[in-house]
């Protein structure tokens, strides 16, 4: 018993202190978006002695943020879109037809978790299809890039669904479009919700796609905005923890509002594979 409970406070204090490092870096950068320029040059614990809210207002203004939000939430949420439809039906055909031929296309699509990103390869592709530096491009591109893990996720789980449900449903005379959306796709709700939560916070929080295949500033999202802010007010990190505030925050709150569907989902459709 004693074994035990010192095992259990080790494993405590390990996740506390574990926890903290995460944690306290955070704390800094809030606390920072508060002071004023001379009080955040120490990039410590300390609170301000004066909350300056207005750093805000100035880091929207001068940082173009609600310009730079609508690019990140038009990315986001229309790869997302196309993720989420083409992978889930893509998941229940591929589950439910177990060819050859369908677990070459299975075994060929997943294996994208695994391969590294050409770049200059990915560079010419973009220019001779002209979607380099286009809002659409970038859709395109963070959808494809997605693709192997969602599928991944969603193959599993649809493997979980019991056949003998699709059986009842065509005795019931359900078409394999209608047993798909009104069967299988409502089922599949844990998965979906992971999996959109999970690229939603990926492509947010990316910073080189934008940065290799989006020369227009008009057209960057937040990343690429905290860092072109960081270089012009590298010398007020009260504005620059602002700015990354501002940037964190939505992201951030999904994660907290969406973390008990992205435990079970991953949990269920990494079951099978």
């Amino acid at each position: 018993m004693r074994r035990i409970k010192a095992s259990t406070i080790l494993a405590n204090i390990a996740a506390w202190i574990a926890s903290l490092m995460i944690l306290v870096p955070m704390i800094v950068v809030l606390l920072n978006s508060f002071k004023t320029q001379k009080e955040s040059v120490i990039m410590d614990l300390s609170l301000p002695k004066k909350l300056m809210f207005e750093n805000y207002g100035v880091v929207i203004e001068r940082g173009k943020l609600l310009v730079s939000f609508m690019n990140s939430a038009i990315y986001a949420c229309f790869s997302v879109i196309l993720i989420v439809i083409g992978v889930a039906a893509a998941s229940y055909v591929l589950s439910r037809n177990r060819s050859k031929l369908h677990k070459v296309i299975y075994y060929f699509m997943i294996l994208g978790i695994a391969m590294p990103l050409n770049n200059v390869a990915l560079m010419k592709i973009m220019k001779a299809t002209s979607l380099i530096n286009t809002r659409y491009g970038l859709i395109f591109l963070y959808t494809a890039i997605n693709i192997p893990l969602a599928l991944f996720l969603m193959f599993g789980f649809v493997e979980t669904v019991p056949r003998e449900i699709d059986e009842a449903a065509v005795i019931d005379g359900a078409t394999s479009m209608s047993m798909f959306l009104k069967v299988i796709l409502p089922l599949m709700k844990p998965v979906i919700v992971t999996v959109g939560i999970l690229n939603f916070m990926s492509i947010w929080n990316d910073f080189s796609m934008p940065l290799y295949f989006m020369n227009n500033s008009g057209k960057w999202p937040m990343t690429l905005a905290v860092y072109n802010f960081f270089g012009q007010f590298e010398q007020s990190w009260n504005l620059v923890s602002a700015d990354i505030v501002l940037t964190a925050f939505p992201v951030l709150m999904l994660f907290v509002f969406g973390q008990k569907y992205i435990v079970g989902g991953v949990s269920s459709g990494a079951v099978k594979g």
